[in-house]
């Protein structure tokens, strides 16, 4: 998922699995009363998401995420084994170059830096010094403004901001999120991801309210634009959206075989 001036040269389908207590869960809007269990061993669905195609797996510690430190480390361990032949990403309590450097050494790939990315945002500038090439900035957004601490805090910068102060600075990527769609299944915020990435030469993932092949269609109609991935969960979990054909489809956009 390279990119040069915004431009990407392939659009990811990128599975997620948000741990709680261990299991595999998804929450709606970041609600950590409002969950739905869908795996009881998140390493078996991480060895799902293989066989169907993924070429990356998205991680989240929600319990980390509200903790301020891991909280499943022996999960996220336990997938980066299975899962060892493609790129995990993970992001949710990893607040010290400690905790980083312990990720990465599990076999973590990409640490995804939120809450300090707005509150320290040299720590970002650190972490890419420390480890180039393996940095992702998680803006969080409801209503174009950055939300930290799981979603429960709001602050009052906008996301295109915060992003333009992490251009030049090494982050292979920004995973932005519209919180208010978020496991909600109302699809995409395609323009607010597009225009993000209008703003600045990183290239974006987008997260939140992806739900069926129309999604991933929209996106695909701006990945010019620096749209290098969509995260999915709960329309894989509900069966709305089939991952292998999602990929496909992505695969074709830059092959020049898609169909409208």
């Amino acid at each position: 998922m390279s990119a040069v001036n915004g431009q990407t040269d392939e659009m990811l389908i990128i599975p997620a699995i948000d741990l709680k207590d261990g299991k595999c869960v998804r929450l709606r809007q970041g609600r950590m009363d409002d969950d739905t269990v869908f795996a009881d061993n998140p390493v078996d669905v991480a060895k799902r998401w293989l066989q169907e195609g993924a070429r990356r797996i998205h991680l989240v510690d929600l319990d980390g995420a509200f903790a301020g430190e891991p909280r499943n480390a022996d999960v996220v361990r336990r997938i980066c084994q299975a899962c060892a032949d493609v790129p995990v990403q993970i992001g949710g309590g990893i607040r010290s170059m400690d905790i980083a450097s312990a990720y990465l050494d599990a076999g973590v790939h990409y640490l995804i830096i939120g809450t300090l990315a707005l509150k320290r945002p040299e720590f970002v500038d650190q972490l890419c010094s420390r480890f180039p090439g393996h940095v992702i900035v998680g803006l969080d957004a409801n209503n174009g403004l950055v939300a930290t601490e799981g979603w429960a805090e709001e602050s009052g910068v906008s996301a295109e901001s915060l992003a333009r102060r992490f251009e030049n600075v090494g982050v292979s990527a920004i995973v932005y999120t519209d919180i208010s769609r978020d496991g909600m299944m109302q699809g995409v915020n395609t323009a607010a991801t597009a225009a993000l990435a209008d703003a600045v030469d990183i290239p974006i993932i987008a997260s939140g309210g992806v739900t069926d092949m129309e999604d991933i269609k929209a996106l695909g109609k701006v990945r010019h634009r620096g749209i290098a991935g969509a995260i999915v969960g709960r329309a894989l979990y509900e069966k709305t959206l089939d991952l292998r054909q999602a990929q496909m489809f992505a695969d074709s956009l830059f092959s020049g075989t898609s169909e409208s």
